[in-house]
């Protein structure tokens, strides 16, 4: 099976790439899997717009009847935001499935970044990374993004990572695979809903071009691996940390009694933890994700220079 075959690359996708214009990825599992329709449709097409607005390409990925589509069309992104849960989340392991059984996958960090590296894409945004789950010394519950991180060359624009998980042990497990970990225009490492987590970045970089500049140099010297560029969520669409704290909190401890594990932990508990804070969490994340497509399309803007 030929990859010319199997990935297929939107018309304006692969002329911007052909011209060196700058390309920003986006996932697909935040349309079915992050948020009720159409508010997720509505979503996704303003984070295209938004990519739009700042220079860049916009290439909505996913997997559409077994093809590795990058630059999915708003009809596209339409089916898969109606058809919702039904979709598989697909991580790097479902992908050789997927594309054998020709079926739809909406695509998670992990599984973005493979296919954005296949198409050539380097900059990628997103809300936030996954990581080490809270208990994971004894469930070994750690997502698949962080080894896709520590091996594929896609750099990652996120409001760090979710803070349903555990943050230190997900730090700790970036800097033994030699992750680096910027932090933009902050030496605080953001926990999605709040822009502080009491951990601390690896480095402070305070514009774009300062950025693309260590990822072109990292790239030049070839080191394997993705990079984790963190960006605080706004501050006005900030929570309160006690108030996300204990939803968090109250949410995990719903999912354990109900035996709720694996790809399905983590859309229960964002639908859980919005829920119980009134659709306030629902809103920080569309913001952040937003305000991550700002930056990835700065950022590659300036790789393209």
């Amino acid at each position: 099976m030929e990859l010319s075959n199997i990935l297929v690359i939107s018309p304006e996708v692969e002329r911007a790439l052909y011209e060196n214009k700058p390309v920003v990825a986006l996932e697909s599992t935040i349309i079915s899997h992050g948020m009720p329709y159409p508010k997720n449709v509505e979503t996704a097409l303003n984070v295209e717009k938004i990519v739009r607005e700042n220079g860049a390409v916009p290439a909505t990925i996913a997997i559409i009847g077994g093809k590795l589509t990058v630059g999915i069309t708003p009809e596209e992104i339409d089916y898969l935001g109606k058809k919702g849960l039904k979709v598989t989340k697909s991580s790097r392991r479902d992908i050789p499935v997927l594309i054998s059984r020709k079926e739809d996958g909406a695509t998670t960090v992990a599984a973005t970044m493979i296919i954005a590296n296949l198409a050539g894409i380097k900059i990628f945004a997103t809300g936030g990374i996954g990581g080490v789950h809270r208990g994971a010394e004894i469930t070994m519950d750690i997502s698949a993004d962080l080894e896709e991180l520590a091996t594929t060359n896609v750099a990652v624009v996120c409001a760090g990572a979710k803070s349903i998980l555990d943050l230190g042990l997900t730090l700790e497990y970036l800097e033994t695979q030699g992750v680096p970990i910027i932090g933009y225009q902050t030496e605080e490492l953001p926990a999605f809903y709040t822009r502080e987590s009491g951990f601390k970045v690896n480095y402070r970089m305070d514009s774009p071009s300062e950025i693309a500049a260590m990822l072109k140099a990292k790239e030049s010297i070839g080191l394997k691996g993705g990079t984790v560029i963190t960006n605080p969520i706004p501050a006005q669409y900030a929570m309160d940390k006690d108030v996300i704290d204990k939803a968090i909190d109250h949410a995990i401890d719903k999912a354990d009694r109900l035996g709720i594990k694996g790809k399905d932990i983590t859309p229960y508990l964002l639908d859980k933890i919005q829920k119980i804070t009134d659709g306030k969490s629902l809103e920080a994340n569309i913001q952040l994700v937003y305000n991550n497509a700002k930056l990835g399309a700065e950022i590659a803007k300036e790789l393209c220079k």
